[in-house]
């Protein structure tokens, strides 16, 4: 039988891309916390040796800076509020969380949790107890533990949900404490859990006015009513690859830097204890006495080095893929419309999660009974029609997050055609120095 807070098989399913992303997400830290999981022990490498390795292992953030830049272009604009929400509705939207938080505020985080684990979703609550307004409250993807579906008029519709809380309490005079609840919703119902020294128990319940669970998932790539995907699984397997060959070529250039000495030919006691420096030299008694010093393959320092670079471009490549336009079948007044033009799978999932808001504003509308909740939009203007734009648009972006220099820049737009082979990075940076601000940046001051 099913525990209250245990997950279902889709959850579970969805939560062996999660067990991925969550460190990858969490930055170098959180990689050396997974240890073994993505960082693999070497074959008759000891104990002391992998955890030196692991402790000095750091991740080239790949997966998380494109998801932030990808997840950031729909936003770069303020989101539109279109005239068709009510005025009830449009009210509440400059603090949509009941916190504090804008419509766009709330849905930029929503949008970035989208793209990066596939799935998440939103409860349009209105308390009984002293509640004056509707809010929006956010559900992560591993909030999110349980439901039943009800499909029996073609439609999916949720029948029950368990969700995962999490609530500070006093606890004696002066601290506090966190509990685990779980919120079951019905339609037209709640009730509320807390775990317990004698497990859960029911703390609270009550009716709402609604006939339907007030809750709406959105998705990274949609699978099926209740499961998505991450758009850029792929991606995160890729840097997972990233952050161990890392750790290898790390491993192979500390090798390389070491040097030993090694004496042959030599009588034993002759040299006991050798010294080695600039200043002191070596006298054999024996003619065949000698001393040479052995040192690690510089090759595989740089073979280590290319496949990794390699595998940067790899990494670029698969981000950019998010904004090239795919062909696919139009209607002929899209087809007639050059502005209907085929979208990226970025433009596609921006688009979607479009109507997961509207259903928000509509669920919003229900608790004010003020009818039609209205739409919002997103920019969506930044589908690239080629592989090569759209990776020019993400080197852009990522040195813009700060990821890549300036240099390294040059060298991947020279790759791509869009600066000419017989520009210098490092002159050519010097000179943009030397020159002052751009002409766009200068008022009509002439500042």
């Amino acid at each position: 039988m099913t525990a209250i807070n245990q997950q279902n098989d889709t959850v579970k399913r969805m939560a062996e891309a999660w067990a991925v992303i969550d460190p990858l997400m969490g930055g170098t830290q959180a990689m050396r916390k997974a240890g073994k999981k993505l960082l693999p022990q070497q074959p008759r490498e000891d104990d002391e040796d992998y955890e030196y390795r692991l402790g000095t292992a750091t991740l080239f953030p790949a997966y998380q800076r494109t998801c932030t830049v990808m997840s950031g272009k729909p936003f770069s604009k303020q989101m539109t509020i279109n005239e068709d929400v009510p005025a009830k509705v449009k009210a509440l939207l400059p603090d949509i969380d009941g916190q504090g938080r804008s419509i766009h505020a709330f849905a930029s985080q929503l949008f970035a949790e989208a793209l990066s684990h596939g799935f998440g979703g939103v409860l349009v609550d209105f308390p009984a107890e002293g509640g004056q307004r509707p809010y929006w409250t956010h559900y992560a993807h591993d909030s999110i533990l349980g439901w039943r579906l009800d499909t029996s008029e073609g439609v999916a519709r949720l029948t029950q949900l368990r969700l995962h809380e999490t609530a500070e309490v006093e606890d004696g005079d002066y601290g506090v404490k966190l509990v685990q609840r779980v919120r079951v919703l019905t339609p037209g119902g709640w009730a509320l859990y807390e775990q317990g020294t004698d497990g859960w128990a029911l703390v609270n319940e009550g009716m709402t006015s609604l006939g339907y669970i007030p809750f709406v998932p959105y998705y990274g790539r949609r699978v099926a009513f209740m499961e998505g995907a991450p758009p850029l699984v792929d991606l995160a397997h890729q840097n997972v690859k990233h952050w161990q060959q890392q750790s290898d070529q790390d491993d192979s250039v500390r090798f390389a830097r070491k040097r030993l000495l090694v004496f042959s030919g030599v009588t034993d006691g002759e040299l006991s204890e050798p010294t080695a420096g600039s200043a002191y030299a070596l006298r054999f008694a024996d003619k065949d006495a000698k001393a040479e010093v052995i040192q690690g393959s510089a090759e595989s320092v740089t073979v280590g080095r290319s496949e990794l670079e390699a595998l940067e471009d790899q990494m670029i490549q698969t981000g950019a893929e998010l904004l090239v336009k795919q062909p696919g079948q139009r209607t002929a007044t899209e087809a007639s419309n050059d502005a209907e033009a085929n979208k990226s799978t970025l433009q596609s999932t921006v688009e979607d999660f479009e109507d997961a808001m509207d259903r928000c504003l509509q669920i919003t509308a229900d608790w004010l009974k003020a009818g039609n909740g209205g739409t919002v939009s997103l920019f969506k203007d930044f589908g690239a029609a080629t592989l090569t734009d759209a990776s020019a648009q993400l080197v852009l972006s990522l040195q813009g997050a700060g990821m890549l220099t300036k240099e390294t820049t040059i060298v991947e737009m020279q790759r791509r055609g869009v600066v000419g082979p017989d520009v210098d990075p490092e002159a050519e940076i010097e000179k943009v120095q030397a020159e002052g601000p751009s002409l766009g940046s200068i008022n009509g001051d002439g500042e």
